[in-house]
């Protein structure tokens, strides 16, 4: 009976054992995001008058097979205080492999500095950010 029951312990801890080790694991390759750059787009840090709307256009792509884009945010700070949130997206669907958008933003209409942040995770949580920093005479 204790031989059944140790040949029935090996064999459960056996196969556990192949089913952990055979889990797929990845690399934690954070996702890709970019600047667009081009006419029109702001794409560096820079000097900006004040109340002046500029456009900043972002691409972002997965890097692994398995890990899909889940979010995207975009935060601004004023002169070194906390940051904000301009705009958030939740990813779905065709958005997970390779994701583009274009933010028309506005500087404030004082002088000062602004951070703006670009954000954005993947399914197992890495986050990858870009930022500008724009200075308002």
């Amino acid at each position: 009976m204790k031989q059944t029951i140790s040949r029935i312990s090996f064999t459960i801890i056996i196969i556990a054992m192949s089913t952990i080790s055979s889990c797929e694991k990845d690399k934690g390759i954070l996702p890709a995001i970019s600047f667009k750059t081009g006419s029109g787009y702001t794409s560096a840090d820079g000097t900006i008058a004040k109340n002046t709307a500029f456009l900043v256009g972002i691409d972002a792509a997965r890097t692994e097979d398995k890990d899909v884009l889940k979010t995207f945010n975009a935060s601004v700070s004023y002169d070194g205080g906390a940051s904000s949130t301009v705009y958030s997206e939740t990813l779905t669907g065709i958005q997970g492999d390779n994701y583009s958008h274009d933010l028309n933003l506005t500087t404030r209409n004082q002088s000062g500095t602004e951070k703006y942040t670009f954000t954005i995770t993947n399914r197992d949580g890495l986050i990858n950010t870009i930022s500008l920093n724009i200075t308002v005479p």
